[in-house]
């Protein structure tokens, strides 16, 4: 067990170096320690970035999978340093691997907690900040323009991969490998978690009487609409068809009910002049982490159930999953 307390480490870390000891007392007791075994995956290419890692003990590798399904490796980051800072800088999805390449120890700041150092110390995180980039600047400059290319091309591939071309929302792909996760981590955090399954009510019936370009269209806007409904942080997915899924996170189930009951309202409101007697309604269903479900596959089965249940109810409304 590594025994050193997190302020006393945070002073050999070169982008803490410079920061007094009573804003370092207050940062170390935001991190977090998490322990990696030798081979573990930290991170894939496309995960949410929310986590800035501080390496206290061993190190990892940063890679990404070339066009022939190679490992290209970017960096390897060792005691003393830190990766993903763009989780901070950008809170963008990470655009590479991370692998452990032996035992290591880690101190791990989320980002929502730098957002509150930001709001409380404002000049040591300005510092904080200052630093970070330029050490970010001088790893890029190092990568060379062969493999900064590599990233470019890897990034590029890993959102064409895991996007609906359409409407630009994520794809059946992506929920497929991120559910998993996504639930997980909620329930190790104690935060709630909403899955909604949406269809546009009667789509098989608009095609016929209107036509497969209308409707292609009539998609790529409601998509727009479910944009301007939701939040940034709540995850939209494109399930096939007009089939969608909609994964809020931290959301309970009267938040989602009014989450859903909004985009009811909202898709009722859309009108087309090419056609201004179309009137379009869609049918929700959803259940709730923890109050509904555990896993992953008791959310989708649940929330199946709702969607039919708002079905058989005359459709045009959201139903959230109730336990008879």
């Amino acid at each position: 067990m590594f025994n050193e307390t997190n302020d006393n480490i945070l002073k050999n870390i070169s982008i803490f170096s410079d920061t007094c000891n009573e804003d370092l007392g207050k940062i170390a007791s935001e991190l977090k320690r998490k322990e990696f075994a030798k081979g573990e995956l930290v991170f894939k290419e496309g995960d949410p970035g929310e986590e800035l890692f501080v390496v206290v003990k061993g190190g990892v590798s940063i890679y990404i999978i070339d066009k022939e399904g190679k490992e290209v490796v970017l960096s390897d980051i060792l005691a003393g340093s830190f990766f993903g800072e763009m989780s901070i800088i950008e809170q963008a999805p990470r655009s590479a691997n991370c692998r452990v390449l032996e035992d290591s120890l880690f101190l791990v700041m989320h980002a929502d907690d730098f957002m509150r150092i930001t709001q409380t110390m404002p000049e040591c995180a300005v510092q904080i900040m200052n630093k970070m980039l330029s050490i970010t600047v001088q790893r890029l400059m190092n990568v060379g323009s062969f493999v900064t290319q590599m990233v470019q091309w890897g990034a590029e591939s890993r959102k064409r991969a895991i996007t609906d071309p359409a409407t630009g929302l994520f794809n059946r792909r992506y929920l497929e490998e991120s559910l998993e996760g996504l639930v997980n981590r909620a329930r190790a955090e104690g935060n709630c978690l909403s899955f909604v399954m949406f269809d546009m009510d009667r789509f098989g019936s608009l095609n016929t009487k209107y036509g497969q370009e209308f409707c292609d269209g009539l998609i790529v806007t409601s998509a727009q609409v479910f944009r301007d409904v939701f939040s940034r942080d709540d995850i939209l997915v494109r399930y096939g068809g007009d089939e969608f899924i909609f994964i809020f996170p931290g959301t309970d189930h009267e938040s989602a009910q009014k989450k859903c009951d909004a985009l009811c309202s909202a898709i009722r409101e859309l009108r087309f002049p090419e056609h201004e007697e179309l009137r379009l309604s869609c049918s929700m269903g959803f259940a709730t982490l923890p109050d509904n479900a555990s896993t992953a596959d008791e959310l989708k089965d649940r929330s199946d159930k709702a969607l039919y249940m708002a079905k058989e109810e005359g459709r045009d409304r959201a139903i959230g999953f109730v336990q008879h």
